[in-house]
């Protein structure tokens, strides 16, 4: 479903990013300013109790990892580098969103729990990307778990915004114990798909050996 929603918001966002292209503006650049972006309205507003503003702010910016890839694809530019950048910022902007939501509970929230809740999302999430790349370098594929970086996202940002505009914070705590959880059995999932490929890898090795 989400992978529709990407189609969509694609197309509607390819005018803008051919306007770029003709302003010399390269793939790069929109993924930095994307990450700064959506840092800034995590670590300004999210800390000072405007979860509203900040999620709107994140939001914004969180479409321009739609354009860098679309513009890359376009011009014909599409590197080893840039995919790297890409993969890279986004870990720090996804850190960003809930570092700063860990900084509003310690702060504006006065919550250790969801504080507590909010790091676990953080830490599972980078640890959820981590081991899929881990696992493609080693030869293996680990692109399983009920928690991708793109259901994480619109889940904690609906939910935050949505929060936000009824006064219901408990869309936000509830959004942050199920990723919490979902994020968990995400990284099992990875590491245990990824032991299986490496004893029937081990396996067959011994019995070509044999």
């Amino acid at each position: 479903m989400l992978e529709r929603f990407r189609a969509f918001w694609t197309k509607v966002l390819a005018p803008v990013a051919h306007l770029l292209i003709r302003l010399g503006v390269s793939a790069d650049a929109v993924t930095l300013v994307g990450t700064l972006g959506v840092c800034a309205g995590a670590l300004v507003f999210y800390p000072q109790g405007e979860l509203l503003i900040g999620t709107l702010v994140i939001t914004a910016f969180v479409f321009s990892d739609l354009l860098d890839g679309y513009m890359a694809r376009s011009t014909g530019r599409s590197s080893s580098f840039g995919a790297f950048l890409d993969s890279t910022l986004d870990r720090i902007g996804d850190g960003a969103i809930f570092g700063g939501l860990a900084l509003y509970f310690a702060w504006e929230g006065d919550s250790r729990l969801y504080l507590v809740l909010s790091l676990v999302c953080l830490v599972m999430g980078s640890v959820t990307s981590y081991a899929r790349s881990r696992a493609e370098s080693l030869g293996y594929t680990a692109k399983v778990g009920i928690a991708e970086r793109a259901d994480r996202l619109v889940a904690i940002l609906v939910m935050t915004g949505l929060g936000a505009i009824f006064d219901l914070p408990v869309l936000m705590h509830v959004a942050l114990w199920a990723l919490a959880f979902a994020s968990t059995i995400t990284v099992v999932q990875r590491i245990w798909v990824v032991r299986r490929q490496a004893l029937a890898a081990l396996a067959d090795g011994s019995a070509s050996a044999g």
